[in-house]
């Protein structure tokens, strides 16, 4: 039966590819173990300071799964800016007043209902308490898309560049392109650095056209400078051309090269900051490009950082690039040694 004969001719092509039943059976896995450890430590419990509180707020606020720790009114606020802390509570003159961080828009949810549900709990000896919200970042009415978009900005770039760059490469060495540079009187690390001036020309216009796009025409939120914003995205970009550069020298097809997006670009956004993560997966965590974009957007976005802010996730970006391009010049001894 020629439908059979099809069967038994596609099993021998999978038995002698090993990359693709690799990717088939253990990198489902991978993702799988991935998620159970994220998703089993990121439901956080946040941290509420409280400078002064009638009797019997702390326990309540306790009961409603809220970490309290008292504080003067000066350690709440250095704790606050420092991400140490979600809210601190101060009630006098019969408020309660309250500030938020607001960067983190789901704690900050649930230590907001925490302490009210804890103000219905001790409202007896005081019901004529008045809450007053204030948010330190962001305000009210913020959506998810503004807490989370900097970082959907990092990673839409960073994995459209590393697809296609890689794919790019890719072409210009199964068509023959690359094999005849190499034969001219060229360094290996004039080709690399070719290459990179040349897409990055482009990944300068996609950079700017998606953080342009997603702030002015989405009405993303932006608290800190447009133009740092174009300096994270387009360093991100150089970061993706040079991994994909690096990726494309182990695949023989543009198939074998999408094979590499479950294995290193999707683990990407698990440690890219946005999930809280057990001690040794935080190691790991910092071993990742994404996660330096997406903390140096979200303080520029978020937050309104400068550069001198940034300084140290900049450094790393940079790092992480040079460290690329140095390895792909390597990686081309094995066409021909210059």
């Amino acid at each position: 039966m020629k439908a059979s004969a099809l069967a038994v001719r596609i099993l021998h092509q999978l038995r002698h590819d090993k990359r693709t039943l690799a990717l088939m059976m253990a990198a489902p896995l991978l993702m799988l173990t991935l998620m159970y450890y994220i998703f089993e430590t990121s439901a956080s419990t946040p941290t509420v300071a409280i400078i002064n509180a009638p009797a019997g707020f702390s326990e309540s606020l306790e009961a409603s799964n809220v970490t309290v720790v008292r504080m003067s009114e000066g350690q709440a606020y250095k704790a606050l800016e420092a991400g140490e802390i979600v809210a601190f509570i101060n009630v006098s003159g019969g408020k309660a007043y309250v500030k938020v961080d607001g960067s983190q828009t789901g704690d900050t949810r649930a230590a907001l209902a925490a302490v009210q549900v804890a103000g219905l709990r001790a409202g007896n000896a005081r019901s004529d308490l008045q809450a007053e919200v204030e948010y330190l970042y962001s305000y009210e009415d913020s959506s998810m898309f503004d807490t989370y978009g900097a970082a959907y900005i990092g990673f839409i770039i960073f994995f459209f560049t590393f697809l296609v760059a890689g794919i790019s490469f890719l072409q210009e060495r199964t068509s023959g392109t690359l094999e005849k540079l190499l034969s001219m009187p060229i360094k290996r690390w004039e080709i690399v650095v070719g290459y990179v001036m040349g897409f990055g020309t482009v990944t300068v216009l996609q950079s700017f056209l998606i953080s342009w796009f997603s702030i002015y025409v989405l009405d993303l939120a932006l608290v800190g400078s447009f133009a740092l914003v174009l300096l994270i995205t387009l360093l991100a970009a150089m970061v993706a051309l040079t991994f994909g550069i690096m990726c494309s020298t182990a695949a023989n097809s543009e198939f074998q090269m999408m094979q590499f997006i479950p294995v290193v670009i999707i683990p990407q956004i698990f440690f890219s900051g946005l999930f809280e993560l057990s001690a040794w997966l935080e190691i790991i965590e910092k071993t990742v490009p994404l996660y330096y974009v997406t903390d140096a957007l979200t303080m520029v976005m978020v937050k309104g950082a400068g550069i001198n802010v940034i300084a140290v996730d900049l450094a790393v970006i940079t790092g992480f690039c040079v460290f690329f391009m140095g390895l792909n010049t390597r990686l081309l001894k094995k066409y021909r040694r210059i």
